[in-house]
């Protein structure tokens, strides 16, 4: 019922944004001039904060036309090279071919595209053959696609692994890093020819005993029973997933911002202050962002389910008691794949010692192909976007890379 009722208060509102959008759009047909005097200025930027005030369940785009290569310009195309009703392969396919490293980015399936790592790809991209595993809004899954739930997410890693070929790298970002090991550990054992060569895990919950953030309170103050009744809820009939039974991204979106409430509502103050001055540019920044994070996507109710049960409150991997498909996963299976794990100092999400917590788990990996870093001063997202990503993670990532290439 949550569903319908949001979906209908969206439905209601469309008119109004739309009218809005309009109405800033004729007045900036008239002189500049005009537009600066502070009572239109003012009324411009309430039009336009009203027509963006929404959220969007389509992908934005990644927006990778070109890439600096040794100071030449060089075409970037995407390329769907395989795809399921629940997410693609997407590889950021360089003009010409030009042998690099194949690495797959895992992206974290937890409400946002994988466009929230646009900022990772573009460090990655210059030295890097850069694929993604770019999940779809499960609304638009007919329930005809069947079931999408942990042990589907870690097989679409193996069979996005083995569509890319021996001798690929793998980065798991966030959240997926728990199914992102599992994989490895599955193709190991297996001695599957596709198994990467390094596997970099970066601020995600590997061990959520350790030093439990606020999220990981949350994940177990609550049984599993009680998710299920009060986060799940049915795609309306309007959309292609009709019945299918999902964890909304408004919801979870909902969610994230009452973690920061306050952040986000000086954040929209700003813009419109912005927008009433004339500072574009400091307003097309915040628009940027929040285009991005207010564009979501429904999980499917047995992924989120069973991914709050056997990482959050069960600990089923670190314990050794993780199963897929009926067969026991076991990260003591790699062997030959080196092993990189970070961890931000501020992070509030995903603490200092859950993601390092995967070299206990590999413990057949010899230590002169295991590191970790600890990368003072950032919180999450810095991590993997921003100066610091780029400027100090990034250049070990790529060592890393090229040490077992």
């Amino acid at each position: 019922m949550r569903y319908k009722a949001f979906q209908a208060q969206v439905d209601m509102m469309a008119p109004a944004r739309l009218a809005a959008g309009a109405a800033n759009a004729a007045l900036g047909l008239g002189p500049p001039w005009m537009r600066q005097l502070p009572p239109l200025a003012h009324l411009s930027a309430a039009w336009e904060m009203l027509s963006r005030a929404a959220l969007t369940h389509h992908r934005p785009d990644y927006g990778f036309t070109e890439v600096m290569i040794r100071g030449e310009a060089v075409p970037v195309r995407e390329e769907v090279v395989a795809g399921t009703p629940f997410g693609d392969l997407v590889r950021f396919r360089k003009a010409g071919d030009p042998e690099q490293p194949r690495v797959l980015l895992v992206a974290p399936l937890s409400g946002h595209f994988a466009t929230l790592l646009r900022g990772t790809i573009q460090t990655l991209l210059p030295d890097n053959d850069v694929y993604i595993t770019d999940w779809r809004n499960a609304r638009d899954a007919p329930l005809a696609a069947g079931a999408f739930g942990f042990d589907e997410y870690v097989a679409h890693v193996i069979s996005f692994l083995e569509t890319m070929g021996p001798g690929s790298h793998l980065i798991g970002v966030c959240q997926p890093c728990a199914h992102a090991l599992a994989a490895v550990s599955l193709m190991a054992e297996d001695d599957n020819p596709a198994t990467p060569l390094s596997m970099t895990l970066m601020a995600g919950p590997v061990d959520t005993r350790i030093n439990p953030t606020t999220v990981n309170a949350l994940a177990t103050s609550r049984p599993i029973e009680w998710f299920e009744k009060e986060l799940i809820d049915t795609v309306p009939a309007r959309f292609a997933g009709a019945g299918r039974r999902v964890y909304p991204g408004f919801i979870q979106l909902t969610a994230f911002l009452l973690m920061n409430l306050n952040r986000h509502v000086d954040a929209h103050v700003d813009m419109y202050t912005h927008l009433a001055a004339g500072r574009m540019a400091e307003a097309d920044t915040a628009k940027a962002f929040y285009d991005e994070y207010f564009a979501v996507l429904d999980l499917t109710a047995e992924f989120y389910l069973e991914t709050v049960s056997r990482v959050f409150q069960e600990h089923l991997l670190p314990k050794g008691q993780l199963v897929w498909r009926n067969r026991r996963v076991d990260p003591a299976a790699i062997r030959r794949t080196s092993l990189f794990t970070v961890e931000g100092e501020r992070d509030d999400i995903c603490s200092v010692g859950q993601t390092v917590a995967a070299h206990d788990l590999c413990k057949n990996i010899f230590a002169n192909r295991k590191r970790h870093h600890l990368q003072p001063g950032v919180g999450h997202y810095g991590v993997f976007s921003g100066r610091k990503w780029s400027t100090q993670i990034y250049p070990q990532v790529r060592n890393m890379i090229l040490a077992t290439n």
